[in-house]
């Protein structure tokens, strides 16, 4: 449990440093998770975000686009998808919906079945009707915007979105908003396509428990349990669910060889 302890401390933190900074004068992190300024001074920017704006014809600033590749480097080197595990006020809410899930008895019973694929597919329509319609379309109507802005921010409306949003992933698709839906996760994928850091496993330890299968929310990437020795795919959102449990230390994060990446 200490990196779902660890994970969720990230996340509580940075909304609590967007909460001090935008309502009681503090210069650690004013703005949200789209644009923001660290310190009061340096620029930072959500990448996708940037990409949209840029596709629909916006006049960007230097400061910005900088801002904007020093956070798509950060999570570059980072394990895959950091942003939707460690950061993204989201994953708070979908995790509480696989609980209640596996609960209530929801958890073979999806209403609708769609490819994990299908957030790649939302990424490029999302690109593709940006320029189109010469409108950030994600970031106008993104749920994680919702979400993040209206804690952020203090927003009440932002109730009813997470209400929607643990509903779907109950009833509807386990995992359905993150796993299936977001392109803002697929996104980060191909950021950290060459990520350094991965989860590992250690075949010779494994005993096939597969513990880690029953809580990784992106089972796929654990393909090589119990097979061979491997890293995970970027597809991967590194929440560590798999190490806590793995009692064999047969999972770990390690540096991977650029050769081995999938």
């Amino acid at each position: 449990m200490k990196i779902l302890l660890f994970r969720r401390l990230t996340q509580i933190s940075i909304l609590a440093l967007f909460i001090l900074s935008n309502h009681y004068g503090f210069k650690f992190l004013s703005g949200d998770l789209s644009a923001s300024l660290l310190f009061g001074k340096f620029q930072l920017a959500d990448p996708f975000a940037l990409l949209q704006l840029f596709l629909a014809g916006a006049t960007l600033s230097l400061s910005v686009i900088l801002g904007a590749v020093c956070i798509a480097l950060f999570y570059a080197i980072l394990p895959p998808r950091a942003f939707c595990s460690w950061v993204c006020p989201v994953n708070l809410f979908t995790d509480i919906a696989a609980r209640l899930r596996a609960k209530f008895g929801f958890k073979d019973s999806p209403i609708l079945k769609i490819s994990r694929k299908t957030r790649y597919y939302f990424l490029a329509l999302t690109l593709i009707f940006s320029a189109f319609l010469s409108l950030p379309v994600f970031e106008s109507i993104s749920f994680v915007g919702v979400v993040q802005r209206g804690i952020i921010f203090l927003d009440s409306f932002v109730i009813a979105t997470i209400f929607v949003i643990i509903v779907f992933d109950i009833f509807v698709l386990e995992r359905g908003v993150c796993g299936h839906i977001c392109p803002l996760g697929a996104f980060y994928s191909l950021v950290s396509k060459f990520s350094p850091l991965r989860v590992s496993h250690n075949v010779s330890n494994c005993t096939k428990c597969i513990k880690c299968l029953r809580v990784c929310p992106e089972a796929q990437v654990l393909d090589m349990i119990g097979k061979r020795d491997g890293f995970v795919s970027s597809e991967c959102v590194s929440c560590g669910r798999c190490i806590d449990v793995c009692e064999d230390n047969a999972l770990k994060f390690s540096i991977i060889n650029l050769k081995e990446l999938k």
